[in-house]
């Protein structure tokens, strides 16, 4: 299983950039779009896996494009809305949506709930095996040759990041991205933080998390 084809629909130009380049930072493949005026192309070419659908648009709204999707597409659906009124998310709800976030809203969680639907889609996976190393995301546990890996909620979200993008570099602002959901946080965080789960994981075998010079870092081990 792989990471998911997350298509977003969002007319405010920095949502639109900022959920974009979370979601890709989580690994996943992303398209956005500022409406809905490609709608049915995109289900047809790109096939979503996901559609995080704002309700406030411009022509069709939210409500009218969710049930296009619906069918047309087995798409899961996480709408957005600026409104926190009860009546607008059991009109999603009912209306076939799976998820809904109320704006303003932490860019960390709307990942995590993407990235939670995904999993109940089945099509991201739970458990992650690399060599002797062991990530149950759901449990939200870890373990290196057979030992159970005491890590903190920031190193464990640290440690899911680089296990999904095994051995592809990611660069610091990617990892803030995924993993504190912002991308103006001091870089020195990240090194921190990949410090301390790289002596953690280094108490039970060999390096597995490297440092590409002037790039970022990967997570791989020996072949």
């Amino acid at each position: 299983m792989q990471p998911g084809r997350i298509l977003v629909i969002e007319d405010a130009e920095a949502i639109r950039a900022a959920v974009g380049a979370g979601l890709s930072a989580a690994g996943h493949d992303v398209l956005t779009r500022a409406d809905g005026g490609l709608l049915e192309q995109d289900l047809a070419q790109f096939r979503p896996d996901v559609v995080v659908l704002d309700v406030m648009l411009p022509g069709r709204d939210g409500f009218a494009l969710l049930e296009s999707v619906r069918a047309r597409s087995a798409a899961g659906v996480v709408m957005l809305t600026a409104r926190d009124g009860v009546e607008d998310r059991v009109r999603g709800l009912r209306a076939g949506s799976d998820d809904y976030v109320v704006k303003p809203f932490d860019l960390i969680e709307l990942v995590a709930r993407v990235d939670a639907l995904l999993r109940r889609m089945g099509k991201l996976q739970s458990r992650i095996v690399i060599g002797d190393l062991e990530v149950d995301v759901d449990a939200g546990g870890a373990r290196r040759a057979g030992h159970e890996l005491t890590l903190t909620a920031t190193e464990f979200k640290l440690l899911v990041y680089l296990a999904a993008q095994r051995d592809r570099v990611v660069t610091k602002t990617q990892i803030l991205t995924a993993v504190w959901g912002y991308e103006d946080y001091d870089p020195n965080l990240v090194e921190v933080h990949v410090s301390a789960l790289r002596r953690k994981l280094e108490e039970h075998g060999e390096r597995v998390v490297h440092t590409v010079r002037g790039l970022g870092y990967t997570l791989r081990v020996p072949r």
